[in-house]
């Protein structure tokens, strides 16, 4: 016969405790979370140069530079006389209307995100709004130094066309006037990029841009109190020595001050406007 030893209610809740509680040290640790790293400057300036051309109105915008470049020779090489026929007569004279049509392409850069209301995820995917900002600065002048390197191939072109048709055909070029090229190119996309981030509104800017400047001038030449102050704040006057390979220090002054009214003051409230602006 055979007996077992009688056991109480309280060890028997003891032991059902002991067999069902969890092991006094788990050997299972939480990880630490993984540090998310968002994408480089140099990735988000290729993502912004992309959607120049994504969109019909830039993809075409691009297309006209193009063309306008290529026909501005062509022109020259028909109706132009042949002592202008020069490396320096096609580069300088593609200048001019490029650089009218890179503020445009500035102002669609910043404004397409809120004109097609892509904003919101931009900037969901980039919460860091004044990286995404600077990413597409970086990508209007990135596209106004390819402006330049195109006004360059072009001349290049033409100057060989014109060496074997009988034209002057001369090479020679400063580099000092390439130089101001770059500045002359670079300080018209940033303008534009300015108008563009102060008013977020394509058609708005666009017409901005095209009109205040213009209407400065105009009243610098007939009102006679504002000639003076016009020969520092009207951009058409203190850019034109730029299309010379010598730019004197007095001349450098007064593009410094036009482009600090016209450029810098609205990049940096337009870039406070964006910052706080809320995306939809």
């Amino acid at each position: 016969m055979t007996s077992t030893a009688a056991t109480t209610p309280g060890e028997q809740a003891g032991g059902s405790r002991r067999a069902g509680a969890p092991p006094a040290h788990s050997s299972v640790t939480p990880r630490a979370p993984r540090e998310v790293r968002g994408p480089s400057l140099f990735r988000l300036t290729g993502v912004e140069l992309r959607k120049l051309a994504d969109t019909r109105a830039g993809l075409w915008l691009l297309v006209t530079i193009g063309l306008l470049t290529a026909v501005l020779v062509a022109v020259q090489l028909i109706w132009a006389p042949d002592a202008d026929q020069t490396f320096v007569g096609f580069f300088t004279s593609s200048l001019l209307p490029v650089g009218l049509l890179l503020p445009v392409l500035g102002i669609l850069s910043i404004t397409a995100e809120w004109s097609q209301r892509t904003a919101l995820t931009t900037f969901a995917l980039v919460p860091r709004r004044e990286r995404v900002i600077a990413a597409k600065l970086a990508a209007v002048v990135v596209a106004a130094l390819a402006s330049i390197v195109t006004s360059l191939a072009t001349a290049a072109l033409g100057t060989a066309i014109a060496g074997a048709t009988g034209g002057a055909g001369t090479w020679r070029i400063e580099a000092s006037l390439i130089l101001h090229a770059v500045v002359l190119q670079v300080a018209g996309v940033l303008m534009g990029a300015g108008f563009g981030l102060l008013l977020l509104n394509t058609p708005l800017a666009i017409v901005t841009y095209l009109l205040l400047p213009t209407l400065w001038s105009v009243l610098g030449g007939l009102i006679r109190p504002l000639r003076e102050p016009a020969g520092w704040l009207d951009t058409a006057r203190t850019m034109e020595p730029l299309f010379t390979p010598d730019v004197t220090a007095g001349q450098w002054g007064r593009l410094a001050v036009s482009l600090l009214v016209w450029m810098v003051v609205p990049l940096a409230a337009g870039l406070v406007r964006t910052l706080r602006r809320e995306a939809a």
